[in-house]
């Protein structure tokens, strides 16, 4: 694109915003002239371009195809989310993005399935900087868009256990929690999922402090990665691997099945909206 590029220093958010210049420039386009042909903030695209903030991958999306430039700048998106989450979580990410089965247990809605107005508020806290909405407008957008990763072909085949906590502790927002549940609900019937409630009925059990994630890939290679208590860690030795895979197994013995999985979300939401 006819610029010298540090490539060890410049972020994923700098490269996907130095493209979206070359390609106004080259299609001969002002600012002004695209924020009206696509209905995007002018001041929202010079930012982006700036690599001040990052989009929704539907931005991209609409942008490639205005630009005809294929899946150009969703590439280069799926590049930059990474800037937004620390080295390790990155390794976890990139082999999450290439995993043909996946299976994950979450004391929370995990947020692969959370809705856009539900991981806001989640990520929303308490704000005290004048650039805290930005912030959370950027980390909204790069949790949502992990979710592309369920759509993609092939779909991996995944199974989540949430514990039931998570259906105790409620949006805010009455209409968040029912687009939420709507979502959980919807997903729970897709093929390559196997989504189980883990009741408190369960008892005590050993991942109550955090979350397990195993991904396998197409290869028979195996990882693990642990959540909890403020910290994180990315398992690949293989005996610890197997070790945190039976203690799956377990869960998997005592949640309820995907069927009456599905008969619970609903009742929750039957009892919700009552």
């Amino acid at each position: 694109m006819g610029e010298q590029v540090d490539g060890e220093q410049e972020t994923g958010r700098a490269v996907l915003g130095r493209t979206l210049r070359y390609l106004r420039g080259n299609a001969g386009k002002s600012l002004g002239q695209l924020a009206e042909e696509t209905g995007y903030d002018k001041s929202y695209l010079s930012r982006l371009e700036k690599g001040e903030r990052l989009s929704k991958m539907t931005v991209m999306e609409d942008l490639d195809g205005y630009y005809k430039a294929d899946d150009l700048l969703v590439s280069h998106w799926r590049a930059a989310r990474l800037d937004a989450f620390k080295d390790q979580y990155k390794r976890f990410m990139r082999l999450e993005s290439t995993a043909r089965v996946m299976w994950k247990f979450t004391p929370a809605v995990p947020g692969l399935l959370q809705t856009e107005d539900f991981a806001r508020e989640v990520l929303s806290g308490a704000q005290t900087t004048a650039d805290g909405e930005d912030l959370v407008e950027e980390r909204v957008a790069a949790r949502v868009g992990r979710q592309y990763l369920l759509r993609q072909s092939p779909k991996p085949d995944v199974r989540i256990i949430v514990d039931e906590c998570a259906f105790r502790r409620r949006a805010a927002r009455a209409k968040t929690w029912t687009d939420q549940l709507l979502h959980l609900e919807a997903v729970g019937m897709w093929p390559n999922m196997a989504l189980q409630v883990l009741p408190f009925s369960a008892g005590v059990h050993h991942h109550m402090t955090g979350s397990l994630t195993l991904l396998w890939q197409k290869d028979g290679s195996a990882v693990a990665y642990r959540e909890g208590n403020g910290c994180s860690e990315l398992v690949e030795d293989p005996d610890e691997v197997l070790r945190l895979r039976l203690s799956y197994d377990r869960l998997r013995d005592l949640a309820l099945s995907p069927s009456d999985s599905l008969t619970f979300i609903r009742d929750e939401l039957k009892e919700h909206e009552s």
